[in-house]
């Protein structure tokens, strides 16, 4: 597995964790202390915040949580790897095994922070979100059951999203049983704010917690809470330097919008290798934009085409070869406060194009 570059890994490592207090105030810290409130006061349990390191073991990031070592989540291609056995957390569970060896009466585990994954580009998702990991451990005792579990979940959503619908689909994680992941109503439909279950018992067990040890594990997203909160609507917004929207992210007061940019669509027809996907386009899409990526609003796939399925023409006027298949990407750019020149789209367009298209014969739109 290569590891990624020392450039990439330090400017990964200096983008700002909106959830810590030592970086700056952020409403994301404000959704942090309200679930850890209610959460403890509901169990009457002591609370031990602990956000840990952002480069993590892989043994803590997939082995210790019961990850088959052919996950398809271990590839490189979907994980940050850092050498030596190490990588960028993909999630904030990385920091619960070692928690886990050290609890010896009941104690609610809070391990809020920044991840890092490659995904989609769209209003909803970032490479780099804020989970919040939140596990009731119980040494000794009555067993935490199913019923504690939808507890858990309705004093959560009632701490930042009071009176919201919620329900929780099974789900399967490795590190838990009965897994389920939790959606709540919103305006445009259902959202997925995280996952739960009961703690699985092997994973207790390999912390040195006693055989009757039992727990309650919750992962949620902070930026969509956060979102949903102050009825924010787009995830880019959470960093927008812009004055008018950053004195915004500063409390749970409802978002107030800045005026609507108008979108700019840029459609590529790109050869490109068969492995690709949606969520690795969108991740090499951050990574050609750099500091400018967040001028794209959404990155979608609109159609593949196999090389065999593609008529001759076709194939020559993008310069297709076998192993190869055509993907038509669509960018949608909009800045959330910056209106975009329609030059500046094409540069953008043509910076994408430049990094994605593998085919022999290229078309410009701004040379």
């Amino acid at each position: 597995m290569n590891p990624i570059d020392a450039d990439q890994l330090g400017r990964l490592l200096a983008l700002r964790d909106l959830s810590d207090p030592q970086a700056g105030p952020h409403a994301l810290q404000q959704i942090v202390q309200a679930l850890e409130d209610a959460l403890g006061a509901a169990w009457h349990v002591p609370v031990r915040r602990d956000a840990g390191p952002r480069v993590v073991s892989v043994e803590d990031n997939y082995d210790r949580l019961r990850y088959r070592a052919d996950d398809v989540t271990r590839d490189r291609r979907y994980s940050h790897y850092a050498g030596a056995g190490r990588m960028l957390r993909s999630h904030t569970t990385a920091r619960i095994p070692a928690l886990l060896r050290d609890v010896r009466t009941d104690t609610l585990l809070s391990v809020p922070g920044m991840c890092y994954r490659r995904d989609v580009i769209d209003r909803h998702h970032v490479g780099q979100p804020h989970q919040h990991d939140l596990w009731l451990i119980r040494p000794d005792g009555p067993a935490l059951n199913a019923a504690d579990l939808a507890e858990m979940v309705r004093v959560a959503v009632s701490a930042v999203l009071p009176g919201r619908a919620w329900h929780t689909p099974a789900s399967l994680h490795p590190y838990t049983l009965d897994g389920r992941e939790i959606y709540v109503g919103a305006d445009d439909g259902d959202v997925e704010i995280g996952e739960c279950g009961l703690a699985h018992p092997e994973v207790l067990a390999a912390a040195g917690l006693p055989p009757g040890a039992s727990g309650l594990a919750m992962g949620l997203g902070l930026d969509r809470l956060t979102m949903l909160a102050k009825g924010i609507p787009d995830i880019r917004l959470l960093r927008d330097p812009d004055p008018r929207v950053a004195e915004q992210m500063l409390d749970l007061s409802p978002y107030r919008p800045v005026s609507a940019m108008p979108p700019a669509r840029r459609d590529l027809s790109l050869a490109v290798s068969c492995d690709l996907d949606a969520e690795l386009l969108g991740d090499r899409v951050r990574d050609l934009l750099g500091a400018e990526s967040d001028a794209v609003e959404t990155v979608s796939v609109l159609s593949e085409t196999a090389y065999a399925d593609l008529p001759q023409t076709a194939r020559d006027r993008m310069g297709l070869r076998e192993g190869q298949k055509n993907v038509l990407l669509r960018l949608m750019l909009r800045h959330p406060t910056r209106t975009l020149t329609a030059e500046h789209a094409n540069e953008l367009r043509d910076r994408v194009y430049s990094g994605l298209h593998e085919g022999a014969v290229h078309e410009w739109a701004a040379r």
